[in-house]
């Protein structure tokens, strides 16, 4: 009898991704959707249609989504019927014209709603792009090229310039060794990486480097920023007339009507949103200080897509569903049974395992050192047997119920047992029927 993995790896999905990596440089556009970084071989790769939490691929395959619910932007779950209506209605009105969207002004009323601090918006259609923006700004502003950073913060040359310094610098940000390939010589030495809720690693940054003139951070990043952290960086911006951004692109809607900075008595100079804003639409935003923003008239930001419809409609369904129904609640109870869940099971079958703080995006960490990428593979292939897409990450939506939960628990505990059985054995590589995966970044030949 053909196993179900045997299936898999001949199936349309997987011969369409081997066509894609010789026409496509590095097989698709976004690294988090390479199926190396899953189980290589047998994962899906390829949608045909999708609906709450579930995922039909190309062959018809049914999988219950408990890993990346579209990286993190279904927040309300595939194909929300009210915010597809929205969106219905305004393609069939017209998506980009020689005249502007007023969808526009009324997602800027919104977002200024929900960030009081705030009194200028700028729209883009990506987090990168979105960044890109919110840089530029706060350079202008504060007159000043050098910027300290926390986290992962998009593709961009400002971004990847950190490696010109040094090929590690990135490591514990983004992926390890990363070559800034393209990225100008001459930004080496303007933007300088801290560790996150470090505050002797800020501070010696801001000491070795005083031109400083943008801080830029996570909202949250796996656990959240402590008020020390938080404290220390106001502070500091404060009395060197530093621009703090707020990168909420992940964690933005998630804990709050807002961001995780509303949870935490602190205010930046601009908050970023991405992803979720729109609920799988495209669709991001730079919100900030009226004075900062206003610098966006002096130095050239534009771009024709920026002012397309369809964004606007979309966040501003999503969001008037989010605020209505305090989406964010959902998000945190579901994430703390997902996190408990795994707990528990862990102690039944005697696995090393810590789950982090920040619920809406709950994940776990093996304690394996050398063998963890393995174990996280065979996770992730015993799972797609029983109809999940699972990884160690779980990006709650509000399509995830509590039944939905209890069955995937489960199915966990299964494959814990097996995990378990494995380690005491020590072969648990004789049971992959895949590759290891694969979380750096490599080329694709």
């Amino acid at each position: 009898m053909v196993s179900q993995m045997e299936l898999l790896s001949n199936s349309n999905g997987y011969k369409l991704w081997n066509k894609a990596t010789q026409i496509i440089p590095g097989g698709n556009s976004l690294l988090s959707k390479r199926p190396d970084r899953y189980a290589p071989g047998i994962w899906p790769t390829y949608f045909s249609r999708a609906k709450g939490c579930e995922i039909w691929d190309i062959d018809g395959n049914k999988y219950i989504d408990m890993a990346q619910m579209g990286i993190g932007t279904a927040i309300l779950g595939y194909c929300n019927d009210e915010v597809d209506a929205a969106v219905v209605d305004a393609v069939n009105s017209g998506i980009s014209t020689t005249l502007n969207a007023p969808e526009e002004v009324a997602l800027a009323e919104s977002l200024l709603n929900s960030n009081p601090f705030a009194g200028g918006v700028k729209f883009a259609r990506t987090g990168g792009e979105a960044m890109a923006i919110a840089v530029r700004i706060a350079r202008a502003h504060s007159k000043r090229d050098t910027i300290a950073f926390s986290g992962y913060h998009g593709w961009s040359d400002w971004y990847l310039a950190s490696n010109l310094s040094s090929a590690n610098n990135l490591t514990d940000h983004l992926l390890p060794g990363l070559d800034p390939l393209g990225v100008p010589s001459g930004l080496e030495g303007t933007i300088y990486p801290f560790k996150y809720n470090d505050v002797d690693d800020f501070s010696r940054v801001i000491e070795r480097h005083p031109d400083v003139g943008t801080i830029v951070i996570e909202g949250a990043r796996y656990d959240y920023p402590s008020e020390e952290f938080l404290h220390i960086i106001s502070s500091t911006a404060k009395k060197y007339g530093i621009v703090i951004i707020s990168d909420e692109i992940t964690s933005g809607w998630r804990v709050s009507n807002g961001g995780v900075y509303k949870t935490k008595n602190f205010i930046p100079d601009i908050v970023v949103y991405g992803k979720g804003m729109g609920n799988g639409y495209a669709i991001s935003a730079v919100v900030g200080k009226k004075d900062i923003m206003n610098i966006a008239q002096d130095t050239f930001i534009s771009s024709t897509f920026w002012t397309e419809r369809i964004g606007f409609v979309a966040a501003l369904k999503t969001l008037e569903i989010f605020k209505r129904d305090r989406v964010w609640e959902h998000l945190m109870e579901i994430g703390s049974l997902i996190g408990e869940g795994w707990l528990r099971l862990a102690k039944k079958h005697g696995l090393i395992l810590q789950i982090t703080d920040f619920k809406p995006l709950i994940t776990m960490k093996f304690g394996y050192s050398d063998t963890n990428q393995e174990i996280i593979t065979l996770f992730t292939q015993e799972m797609l047997k029983r109809g999940y897409l699972a990884s160690t990450s779980v990006y709650v939506s509000i399509a995830h119920s509590k039944e939905i939960v209890e069955d995937y628990l489960k199915h966990v505990d299964s494959v814990f047992n097996v995990i378990s059985k494995a380690i005491s054995d020590q072969n648990v590589q004789s049971l992959l029927e895949c590759s290891v995966k694969v979380d750096g970044f490599k080329r694709l030949t």
